[in-house]
């Protein structure tokens, strides 16, 4: 499978020390290389792609450098960021749904969550549970990109919500079919919020992310201003990006609009009755919220699986980082009545509303640049706390 280089720029960050219940700084390095790769393909006709980017160290010969320990933000940072606090889920389920195999999910899980002094997450507690598109353990075939986003997801569940249930569902490919058959399985087995970290091009909406009383994210896309699916549904909650840095004001944070972040107005999917005139748009518009998505301000994120040279702690980015993190904050506020959209546009005000950064030129500007209200690469803004949730 091909994966998509984005660019290679020099980047020098603040050096900074990942230690468990400590919040991580931006990822760390002396004046050294980086490179931004999507670690999966394009997607085809009729299938989805991943959204997870991975932000690469690498030496004069282009090869990775690993990591040592976790650079890029954890657990604390983000809690911390969105005003997570103490709340918890009382032991609600995520759902993660992905196309093909992870085969060290399971250990992968315990290694990040082990780092950073989390409850243990497992199959024999509980916690954990991997099943295949249709609920059983006759699992796909594994796939380097998709393992690394399947740990993208299932560590930013852990990060936002520690005490929340995950269930892994795999989607036999990446087929909107088969994706769409694991979501309805999630959905099945109990889950209050499910998390989609990938897209296609704009199509209609279809039954399989139609769960009235579940929270079901989608990324809005990794490439800038332009609508994909499935969070150009209606029945979806669409999940945009941004820039997270530390800052000396009272929040201790500054977001701005990720310029890779999607967004746009559907031409195929009918407006939801939740959103307001503010977006401009005849349509289905996205975003509805956002999180962290840019790679260069990205998270940690552990996994073993040998794919491009490189395993072990990685930072990463992309809109299927702030997919899981929104889905987790869903679980915990526990009010996912009807299509829970619908509440957060309806308490806007208690999100942080971001108002800088663009992901490209469009007309009317609110499609791709972030202003006061809602905008398309950030929507309504991001969490603070569970109170639009």
């Amino acid at each position: 499978m091909r994966s998509r280089v984005l660019l290679t720029v020099p980047v020098l960050f603040l050096a900074c020390v990942s230690l468990a219940g400590q919040a991580a700084a931006a990822p760390s390095s002396q004046g050294a290389t980086h490179r931004n790769v999507h670690v999966c393909a394009a997607a085809a006709a009729g299938s989805a792609g991943c959204d997870a980017i991975r932000h690469d160290k690498v030496d004069s010969h282009g090869k990775v450098v690993p990591n040592a320990t976790p650079s890029g933000y954890g657990p604390s940072a983000i809690r911390s960021a969105y005003a997570l606090g103490s709340s918890g889920s009382g032991g609600k389920t995520v759902a993660i749904v992905d196309a093909y195999d992870d085969p060290n999910a399971a250990a992968d899980l315990t290694t990040y969550r082990s780092q950073y002094g989390l409850p243990a997450c497992t199959t024999s507690n509980g916690c954990f549970r991997k099943v295949n598109q249709n609920g059983g353990t006759s699992y796909p075939r594994a796939n380097g990109g998709w393992a690394q986003e399947i740990s993208l997801d299932l560590d930013m569940v852990s990060a936002a919500c520690p005490d929340c249930k995950i269930l892994l569902v795999e989607a036999t490919t990446a087929s909107f079919a088969n994706l769409g058959t694991a979501v309805n399985t999630a959905a099945r087995l109990g889950a209050t919020a499910i998390s989609n970290s990938y897209g296609g091009g704009d199509s209609t909406g279809t039954s399989a992310y139609d769960h009235p009383g579940i929270a079901i994210t989608a990324s809005t896309g990794d490439s800038g201003y332009g609508v994909q699916s499935p969070a150009s549904f209606k029945t979806v909650v669409a999940v945009g990006g941004t820039s997270l840095k530390k800052a000396s004001n009272a929040r201790g944070w500054t977001e701005s609009a990720w310029s890779g972040a999607g967004s746009g107005c559907s031409t195929l999917n009918l407006k939801p009755t939740w959103q307001t005139s503010s977006t401009a748009c005849g349509g289905r518009a996205s975003a509805d919220v956002s999180a962290v998505a840019d790679p260069n301000t990205g998270v940690a994120v552990y996994d073993s699986y040998a794919y491009q040279g490189a395993k072990g702690w990685m930072v990463f980015g992309g809109t299927s980082a702030s997919s899981p993190i929104v889905a987790s904050v869903y679980a915990m506020s526990g009010n996912t009545a009807g299509y829970p959209a619908s509440y957060t546009w309806g308490h806007a005000s208690a999100l942080n509303d971001v108002t800088s950064g663009s992901n490209g030129t469009c007309s009317p500007k609110v499609w791709c640049t972030a202003v006061t209200g809602w905008d398309g690469p950030t929507g309504l803004g991001t969490p603070k706390g569970t109170g639009a949730f």
